[in-house]
This record gives C-alpha cells, sequence and structure tokens, in this order.
C-alpha cells in the first residue's frame, strides 16, 4: 500500500498551497466581515486551471481526478472556508449534472466557459418546504411555446446572484405518470432570463463571504433546449451526482479541522499562562492530541473515498461516511480550538471564531448527516 500522493498531485497541492497564501488568506477575514465575495480570487483559480477539475480537456476543464481534487480543497479550505464553499458548489453539482447528462452543444455553451473560470455555477434543489426531502419539491415546469414555462422557488442556493453569475442548474416537478408519482426533470437557466429573479444576500452564522440567495421563478420561459438529460429522469439524475459532492463537502472539513488544528498548536506555543506556554498543560496538549488524532483518521477516510471513485469502484457509502465523519471531526476541531484560544477566540478579530463560525454547515449542507447516516446504515444492512 502506497499512502503517499502523486508527484504531479503533491505538486498541484504545493501551487495551490501558495496561491491561498498569497492571495486569500490574507483577506479572508476582511471578506468575511464585508461580506464580500471575491470575484478576482476565482477569476485567478480560472487561471490556475481550477475552476473545471473535474470536467475533461474536450470542454475546456483540467480533467483531473477526485484525488487531485480533494487536495486542492483542503488547500483552499484551510485558507477560507468561503472561498472554498462556493468553488466546490460550482465544481460539482453546479457543472456535474451538464457534465453527465448535457448534450454536446449544451456542455460547450455552458458547460465550458465555466471550466475556464469566465462565469460561477449554481444548482437550484433546495426549496423553502423542501431540503432533506428532494422528491418533495414544489418548483414546477410546463410545456408551452416550445419551451418550459418554471414557476417556484428555491432557497439557500450558492453563486447564482454573483457578477460572474451565468445561470442556474435547477430540478423541477414536470408532471405525475399514472401511477400519480412526481416526474421530474433537470434545466439550466441563464441569468436574466425573463421571469428570474435573485433575492438579496441571506445573512448566515457562516460562510460570510459566499453568495446565498433565494431565487425565484416567475411564469419564466425557457427554450426546450434547456432541458438537461430525460424529462422525467431529473431526480435519478441528480441523486446520480450528490456522491462526488459528498466527497468534496468532506475534504471541505478536513480542510477546517487542518486549519483548526494549526490555530489551536500556534496559540498553545506562544500564549503564557502561570508563566508558562499553554501547550505545557496537559489538558491543552490533550485537546492538541485529540484534534490531531483525527484529523489523520478523516483524511484517510477522505481520501481513500477519492481514490475508490477514481478507481471506478462502489464510494457511495464511504462517501457519507467520510462527509459524517469529517463535519463531526471539524466541528470538534473547531470547538477545541476556541476553548484553547480562550477569550481570544470569541472575539470576530481572532481566526479560529470565523472558522468557528464556518464549521456548523458542514453537517448539514449536501445531505444532513441524519440522512447520511440513513444511506450508511441502509447499505450495511443490505450487506449484512
Amino acid at each position: 500500500m502506497d499512502f503517499d500522493l502523486p508527484e504531479e498531485t503533491r505538486d498541484l497541492q504545493e501551487m495551490v498551497r501558495e496561491f491561498a497564501a498569497k492571495e486569500i488568506a490574507p483577506h479572508a477575514a476582511e471578506w468575511s466581515e464585508n461580506e464580500h465575495f471575491p470575484t478576482q480570487v476565482f477569476t485567478k483559480l480560472g487561471e490556475l486551471g481550477l475552476m473545471g477539475m473535474l470536467v475533461p480537456e474536450e470542454y475546456d476543464g483540467a480533467g483531473s481526478d477526485m484525488v487531485s481534487y480533494v487536495a486542492v480543497m483542503e488547500e483552499l479550505g484551510a485558507a477560507d472556508q468561503s472561498v472554498a464553499s462556493s468553488w466546490n458548489a460550482h465544481s460539482t453539482i453546479a457543472t456535474l449534472p451538464l457534465l453527465t447528462y448535457g448534450n454536446d452543444a449544451q456542455k460547450r455553451r455552458w458547460l465550458a466557459p465555466l471550466a475556464r473560470g469566465e462565469a460561477i455555477g449554481a444548482f437550484g434543489l433546495t426549496e423553502p418546504d423542501a431540503g432533506s426531502d428532494a422528491a418533495g419539491i414544489a418548483t414546477t415546469a410546463r410545456r408551452a411555446d416550445g419551451g418550459w414555462v418554471l414557476n417556484g422557488t428555491k432557497m439557500f442556493i450558492t453563486n447564482a446572484g454573483t457578477d460572474i453569475s451565468q445561470g442556474v442548474t435547477l430540478l423541477a416537478v414536470t408532471g405525475r405518470d399514472a401511477d400519480g408519482r412526481k416526474r421530474y426533470a433537470t434545466f439550466y437557466v441563464e441569468t436574466g432570463a425573463p421571469g428570474y429573479s435573485c433575492g438579496p444576500k441571506l445573512k448566515k452564522l457562516g460562510w460570510h463571504a459566499m453568495d446565498t440567495r433565494e431565487l425565484v421563478f416567475d411564469d419564466c420561459w425557457i427554450p426546450d433546449d434547456h432541458l438537461i438529460g430525460e424529462e422525467g429522469n431529473g431526480l435519478r439524475q441528480f441523486l446520480s451526482v450528490l456522491d462526488k459532492g459528498r466527497i468534496s463537502v468532506a475534504a471541505l472539513g478536513l480542510s477546517l479541522a487542518r486549519a483548526a488544528l494549526a490555530l489551536a498548536v500556534k496559540h498553545a506555543a506562544e500564549r503564557h499562562q502561570f508563566g508558562r506556554p499553554l501547550a505545557d498543560f496537559q489538558a491543552v496538549a490533550h485537546k492538541i492530541a485529540d484534534i490531531g488524532t483525527e484529523v489523520e483518521a478523516a483524511r484517510w477516510m477522505v481520501y481513500r473515498a477519492a481514490w475508490l471513485a477514481d478507481q471506478g469502484r462502489p464510494y457511495s457509502t464511504e462517501a457519507a461516511m467520510a462527509k459524517v465523519y469529517t463535519s463531526e471531526v471539524a466541528n470538534r476541531a473547531a470547538s477545541q480550538a476556541v476553548q484553547i484560544h480562550g477569550g481570544y477566540g470569541y472575539m470576530r478579530e481572532s481566526e479560529i471564531s470565523r472558522f468557528y463560525a464556518d464549521a456548523k454547515i458542514l453537517e448539514i449542507g449536501e445531505g444532513t448527516n441524519e440522512i447520511q447516516r440513513n444511506v450508511i446504515a441502509r447499505a450495511l444492512l443490505r450487506q449484512g
């Protein structure tokens, strides 16, 4: 067994680490405080070939594997979770439906600009009354005048309202089968389409620099060539691309836990109490030991899920396990790191406070941990 990353992946990770240290980390606190979406960072990521990592070169992407993607996420997320989570939404759920189910013309029209970093992508599933219950969405699409008319509302959508937002890939109900079951389809709605509007930025507990909004579709007409894949198969299409998104969120959690560990170690070494560094006190040292141990366990769960995906082997259960574990490790690591910082950690000026605020959503987004445990339990019961 070889646990070393391939040389080209290590080189890529080092390049991104240097980029993040120069272009992201020094500004992350300011972006967060001002709730500013840093367009220029995503443009530069595009120039580095990182906005289409999972997209084949045929459509102007990098054609990278999941292990390399996870390695890049580690560096982006350790610098700033808002940037990393926006990049994640763009790279997975926003682009993978187009890549997997779009035809060649759709890929060249919408996927290629996303892969080049000329625009950022969004995906619309969640609604005011439907989140974990994806089948419960109420947004509708009906055929009309050589196209489709959309009506409904999407909630908590990432990347839809920025100055480089190209459009949103969304799921809608198209009718019912003879047995009464809902039919679903995936559509692409371009920014500026008549009847499509974005609400104001939502005020979040964390991820302050990430653009998150409500989307409203009021008799929004789109041409028939905006249908992605097969009408009636939209929900299955969406569910089929979730696993890579779960690996990506797991990598996001790993990056946060890693950052929390680094900040805890730094503060414990520099802060003195009773004439000694905090690190000399066993209570503090044990917290650091626990965080470090869990970070290592999380790292190999994430990379194994990514490796399985790259090998073409089943990885749905491993992706769910990695997402559950790393998101909870991230929350524990951030909480203990704040405790080690004491009062300084509770101040918004501290770097750890930003990671602490960012951690909770990892247990909610991309399928709540309760849903992930259902997925894991079903898989294990089938095997048993």
